[in-house]
C-alpha cells in the first residue's frame, strides 16, 4: 500500500485530535475530581454553606460561600450575621487570594488573581450588600471586628490551600488590607493594596495641601473660578437641578435639600477632578451657559451620590470613618460669601446617620497600625495614581522594612493599576512580587483585560 503525502497528513491530524481529546479528558477528570473533593471539603467547613455558580464548560470552578460570623467575636454567645463570599477555584496547589472589598462585592477580574493563576476568595464587607445583619448594632462596625472575619475566612480555608496567601484590596478595601494585616500579620505572606488611604483625622489636612499644589497654578485657578461661578449663579442651577432631581426621582431629605447637595458637589469638585476624572485643566468651562457649566459640574461629580438612597446605603462607610477611620473635608472659607446652605469653615464630607449615637473620632488605632507600619510593615507592595487625591493619603514606606511602593504617573484612583504601569515599572513590580512571595508572576496575562 502506497503512504501518500495525503494519508500521512490525515495520520497527523487524526493523531493532533486524539492528543487533544486526551488532554481535554485529563483536564476534566482533574477538574471532575477536584469538583467532589472541593465540595466534599465545602460540606466540612463548619459554619459555610455553598451553592454552585460556575456554568458547564467554564475553565474554573466557582462557588457562592455563605459563612455564619459572630457580631461579636469576642463573645461566642453574640448573635450572628452571614458574609457572603464568591470562591474561584483553580487547583488546591495554587495560591489563595483574598480579594477584600470595603463595599459590596466587586465581581470584575482581580489582576493579582490573575498574574499568580491564584484561587479567590472574593470577601464581602460586613453590613455592606448582602452582608447585612437582621438588626444593625452599629457598636460592632469597627476594624476589630472587620479583621477577625476575615482572620476567620482564612484559617478555614487554609485547610484547603496549604500554599502562598495574599490579600489585596482597592481603596477602602485596600485600606481594609492593611488594617487586617496588623491584627492578624502571619495570616497572608504578602499584602498588595491599591490606592489605599491611611488618614490621620476626621479631616485629613494632607488633602488640602495636595489640592493646594496639584496642577499648575493656572489649572488650579480655573477650577477655583469655575466653583465660583456655579456659586455665584446658584438660584439659576438649583432651577435646573430641581427638573435633574425630578427626572431621575431622587430626594435630598438625608443631607438636608437640593440646595445643600449642590454646594457640597461644588466643594467636592477639586477633590474629584483628580481623583476620578478624566478632563484636561484647560476643558474646564469658562463663562459658558448655565447648562454647560452643570453638564461639567456631573461628569465630575454624581449629584445621586448626595440623594436619600446612596447616603443611606454609604451609611456604613461614613459611621466607621467618623469614628476610626478618618476621612477629608472642605476648606470653605474662600467661598464664604457665596455659600447659602453650609455654614461650617470646614464641613467634613462624612455624612453618618444622624439617627445613631457613636463615640468621637479616635485616631489611636491608625496612628498604631502606622507606627507599625513603619518598623515592621514587611512584605506590602502598595499601588498608587500620581493623579488620584487620596494618594495625598498615602503610606510611606520606611527603610526599615522591605515593602515597596509605587506610584504610577498620571493615574487617577481607577487608573492605579498594575496594567497601567510602565514597562520598567511592571518589570520591578513582577520582580518584587516574585522575591517577596517565592511564587513566579505572570503579568504577560494582563495584556487580555
Amino acid at each position: 500500500m502506497k503512504m501518500t503525502k495525503n494519508f500521512y497528513q490525515h495520520i497527523k491530524v487524526k493523531s493532533i485530535f486524539v492528543f487533544f481529546l486526551a488532554t481535554l479528558l485529563f483536564f476534566d477528570a482533574n477538574a471532575q475530581s477536584d469538583e467532589i473533593a472541593l465540595e466534599q471539603a465545602l460540606f466540612n467547613l463548619p459554619d459555610v454553606t455553598f451553592k454552585k455558580i460556575s456554568d458547564p464548560g467554564d475553565p474554573y470552578l466557582k462557588y457562592e460561600l455563605i459563612i455564619r460570623q459572630p457580631l461579636d467575636h469576642h463573645d461566642p454567645s453574640s448573635k450572628f450575621y452571614y458574609q457572603h463570599v464568591i470562591l474561584t477555584h483553580r487547583g488546591f496547589d495554587r495560591p489563595a487570594v483574598m480579594n477584600i472589598n470595603g463595599y459590596e462585592i466587586y465581581k470584575a477580574k482581580n489582576e493579582i488573581v490573575e498574574v499568580l493563576h491564584a484561587n479567590e476568595l472574593n470577601i464581602e464587607y460586613r453590613y455592606f450588600g448582602e452582608s447585612v445583619p437582621e438588626t444593625f448594632q452599629w457598636k460592632y462596625l469597627n476594624y476589630d471586628q472587620v479583621s477577625n472575619d476575615l482572620h476567620r475566612i482564612n484559617q478555614m480555608f487554609r485547610t484547603l490551600y496549604a500554599g502562598k496567601w495574599i490579600s489585596t484590596g482597592i481603596s477602602r478595601g485596600g485600606q481594609t488590607t492593611i488594617i487586617y494585616r496588623y491584627f492578624f500579620p502571619q495570616d497572608v505572606d504578602i499584602a498588595i493594596p491599591y490606592v489605599a488611604p491611611m488618614n490621620k483625622s476626621l479631616e485629613d489636612k494632607r488633602i488640602y495641601a495636595f489640592l493646594d499644589t496639584m496642577g499648575s497654578t493656572e489649572c488650579r485657578k480655573r477650577i477655583y473660578e469655575f466653583q465660583v461661578n456655579l456659586l455665584k449663579n446658584e438660584p439659576e442651577m438649583l432651577e435646573k437641578l430641581k427638573w435633574y432631581a425630578r427626572g431621575k426621582n431622587i430626594q435630598f431629605n438625608y443631607l438636608g435639600s437640593l440646595g445643600k447637595a449642590f454646594e457640597y458637589a461644588v466643594l467636592e469638585y477639586p477633590f474629584s477632578f483628580w481623583q476620578v476624572g478624566y478632563t484636561p485643566c484647560d476643558k474646564i468651562p469658562e463663562n459658558k451657559p448655565e447648562d454647560v457649566m452643570l453638564d461639567h459640574l456631573l461628569q465630575i461629580v454624581d449629584l445621586d451620590f448626595y440623594s436619600d438612597k446612596t447616603m443611606t446605603g454609604f451609611a456604613v462607610h461614613y459611621y466607621q470613618n467618623m469614628t476610626e477611620g478618618g476621612y477629608y473635608g472642605y476648606n470653605a472659607a474662600p467661598f464664604k460669601k457665596y455659600l447659602h446652605y453650609i455654614k461650617e469653615p470646614e464641613p467634613s464630607a462624612t455624612f453618618p446617620p444622624k439617627s445613631e449615637s457613636y463615640k468621637p473620632f479616635d485616631s489611636s488605632l491608625m496612628d498604631k497600625i502606622l507606627a507599625w507600619l513603619d518598623k515592621k510593615g514587611n512584605n506590602f507592595i502598595y499601588v498608587y495614581g500620581g493623579r488620584d487625591t487620596w494618594s495625598a493619603c498615602r503610606v510611606s514606606v520606611s527603610s526599615l522594612v522591605n515593602s515597596r511602593l509605587y506610584m504610577i504617573p498620571g493615574a487617577n484612583h481607577y487608573e492605579a493599576r498594575v496594567i497601567n504601569m510602565t514597562p520598567a515599572m511592571q518589570k520591578d513590580f513582577e520582580g518584587a512580587l516574585n522575591k517577596m512571595l517565592g511564587v513566579k508572576a505572570d503579568l504577560s496575562v494582563l495584556n487580555s483585560f
